[in-house]
């Protein structure tokens, strides 16, 4: 849960009434190589978003599947009466806390929405309803959630390795650095769940917030998203966008959205190029302590005078010698498409996975991945601009 924002304020005395209609479809437990294209059931829900009371008047347990409903006092249970020493982390809607279930034996990360919060209802609604529908391995699971006492709990499987941002930018002393193949496994991995929600929902699922923050990290540093939050379902139809105000973290809103409040799924490209130039770099996604020029890092780190052998001057130097120059720099050209400012320029997710894992795969030749042996360079186009290579990648 990172800190957002929103271009527009709100507050208790705001009454609207929002209408969501979606078919959302039961996803396969385990990766598949051909596409599945599941069974669709219709989840309706009808919002009027005044005040905390109205979640009790809603009655979540008509929309939310398959998933448990806590009584407060047992979550109380869980965490020691939340206390201090079992908070996780805390953003924009509230802490997370570590909590055990003794009902059935199960370590689970519990999420208390700030009850004094602005904008915590929808959210809540919006995050319990969709995660208790979708089911994708690189999604977090969300086992269940509580809503007497006018309380907004959800409970969620534990992810031990904590957020990727930690691993990135918050490493304790003395944790080694992830090294270059981890790192781009959990790319691939967070870029596969949001190809679930872009590609085999319908209709489609804008996340609107991925950020390091927001990718969790189980055994094995397997990577899901979590975080549903802000989630909106995207365009249907004729329709191109969906209008909405403007909602998300500093540094991963794509531009256009942020000028206009329309929101596509080329939004979350956007949002993913900067969390790769973030592992790729090991810079956060905005710096305020840094010079104006430098504090955005998807406009720094996208320099068109940057070839592959000027790489090595924004790579984290953790991953130093880890790859070959080649395969570094297609994954930093796969990021600087993904922050395009111009929306039709970005690359579709289904690319984005097709490109991950490619540039994850062992090199046929024996050179290629010896750590700090030599590598070839990307090709050149005959104007001298670098050419997209993408298909050679395994054999560069």
């Amino acid at each position: 849960m990172g800190s957002c924002f929103s271009s527009e304020g709100g507050g208790s005395s705001r009454r609207n009434v929002r209408t969501v209609t979606t078919q959302i479809p039961r996803a396969e437990e385990a990766e598949s190589t051909e596409p599945v294209i599941p069974e669709m059931e219709e989840s309706v829900i009808t919002v009027e978003a005044s005040h905390a009371e109205f979640i009790t008047n809603l009655g979540l347990e008509r929309y939310i599947i398959d998933v448990r409903h806590y009584k407060y006092e047992d979550l109380c249970v869980a965490t020691g009466g939340f206390r201090a020493d079992r908070l996780l982390g805390h953003g924009g809607f509230g802490q997370v806390y570590k909590g055990f279930l003794d009902s059935t034996n199960q370590e689970v990360a519990i999420k208390r929405l700030d009850l004094q919060g602005q904008q915590g209802d929808w959210e809540f609604v919006t995050e319990a309803v969709m995660l208790s529908n979708l089911h994708h391995p690189n999604l977090v699971k969300l086992v269940g959630y509580c809503d007497d006492h006018c309380q907004r709990i959800l409970v969620y499987e534990y992810m031990p390795f904590g957020s990727l941002y930690s691993h990135i930018h918050d490493l304790p002393l003395g944790q080694q650095p992830l090294d270059w193949s981890t790192r781009i496994q959990i790319l691939l991995g967070a870029a596969k769940g949001l190809e679930y929600l872009h590609n085999k929902v319908k209709p489609p699922i804008i996340n609107r917030d991925v950020k390091c923050a927001n990718i969790l990290l189980g055994e094995g540093y397997h990577p899901k998203l979590s975080d549903f939050g802000l989630a909106k379902l995207g365009p249907t139809g004729d329709r191109t966008h969906v209008s909405t105000r403007v909602m998300g973290t500093p540094g991963y809103c794509a531009p256009e959205y942020l000028m206009t409040g329309k929101l596509t799924v080329s939004t979350d490209i956007y949002s993913f190029g900067v969390v790769m130039l973030e592992v790729l770099t090991g810079r956060i996604a905005r710096d305020e302590g840094l010079p104006e020029s430098e504090r955005n890092l998807a406009r720094w780190a996208v320099n068109p005078a940057l070839g592959p052998d000027l790489i090595n001057s924004v790579v984290d130097p953790a991953l130093q010698g880890q790859c070959s120059a080649s395969r570094l720099y297609h994954a930093f050209l796969l990021a600087a498409r993904c922050v395009s400012e111009l929306p039709t320029m970005r690359p579709a997710i289904a690319e984005v996975v097709k490109t991950l894992d490619r540039i994850s795969k062992p090199s046929t030749k024996k050179r290629q991945f010896e750590r700090g042996g030599p590598s070839t360079p990307a090709r050149t186009s005959s104007d001298g601009n670098q050419a997209q290579v993408q298909d050679h990648v395994e054999g560069s």
